[in-house]
């Protein structure tokens, strides 16, 4: 794999309403225009991979639900997270694992 530079100089064009904008959110943050867009791109990016996984995971699990006719109903799914909810506020027990059952 080739060696990757430690930085590598770039060149953004923004329109001017949005320039103010990011140098007063910057501002706001109390840091230079800059540290604020280099830091806000480096959140985005492993944000967009992350996305493009759980898009992939869910239509992998789409296909085999089909292929299988096998799933979780939709309020199964609804009070599971409800109750993981409340046991994670301290309120009650650790819901019980989802049982796939068969479907449509």
């Amino acid at each position: 794999m080739p060696a990757v530079p430690a930085n590598v100089p770039t060149r953004l064009k923004l329109p001017g309403a949005f320039k103010l904008q990011l140098e007063e959110d910057a501002k706001q943050m109390g840091m230079s225009p800059h540290a604020f867009l280099v830091s806000t791109l480096a959140d985005a990016t492993p944000r967009k991979r992350l996305r493009q996984t759980f898009a992939q995971v869910s239509a992998d699990a789409l296909a085999v639900m089909k292929s299988t006719s096998t799933g979780h109903a939709l309020e199964d799914v609804r009070l599971y997270f409800s109750q993981l909810k409340a046991h994670r506020q301290g309120q009650g027990e650790p819901p019980a694992p989802l049982q796939v059952q068969k479907i449509g």
